[in-house]
C-alpha cells in the first residue's frame, strides 16, 4: 500500500481528475495549498510598494492505493498535470503502514478498496 501525494497547478485539477477516472482511480482527497519551489515566487506592486510573493497557490492531492495501482495513478497525474513548464508540480510516494476503514473495521488492502 502506498500514499501518493501530488502538488499540482490549480488550473490542472480537472484534467488530473479526468485522467485518474480514466485510470479507474476514483478515491482521492484534494486540498488547497501554498508553496514554492524552483519558481521562487514573483514580485508585484501594491499601492506603490513592492511585495515579494513567494508562496504560490497549489493543489494537494492525496490518494491511497494498493501496490498494483501505483504506476497507473502516477502516470494519470503526470498526463493531466504536465505542461512542460517550471511549476508543474511534484509527486511523492510514501509507504502506508496500515489502513483502517472506520465504517466496517476492514484493514490493509481491503480498506483501500
Amino acid at each position: 500500500m502506498k500514499l501518493i501525494i501530488a502538488y499540482i497547478q490549480p488550473d490542472k485539477l480537472n484534467e488530473v481528475k479526468q485522467e485518474l477516472y480514466r485510470a479507474e482511480v476514483y478515491k482521492m482527497s484534494v486540498t488547497n495549498a501554498l508553496g514554492c519551489g524552483q519558481q521562487m515566487g514573483f514580485t508585484e506592486t501594491y499601492r506603490g510598494v513592492a511585495i515579494e510573493v513567494n508562496l504560490l497557490k497549489k493543489v494537494r492531492i492525496e490518494i491511497a492505493v494498493n501496490d498494483d495501482f501505483v504506476k497507473k495513478t502516477v502516470d494519470a497525474i503526470i498526463k493531466g498535470a504536465k505542461t512542460g513548464n517550471i511549476g508543474d508540480g511534484k509527486i511523492f510516494i510514501v509507504p502506508l503502514e496500515e489502513t483502517i476503514r472506520i465504517r466496517s473495521g476492514e484493514t490493509g488492502s481491503d480498506a483501500i478498496g
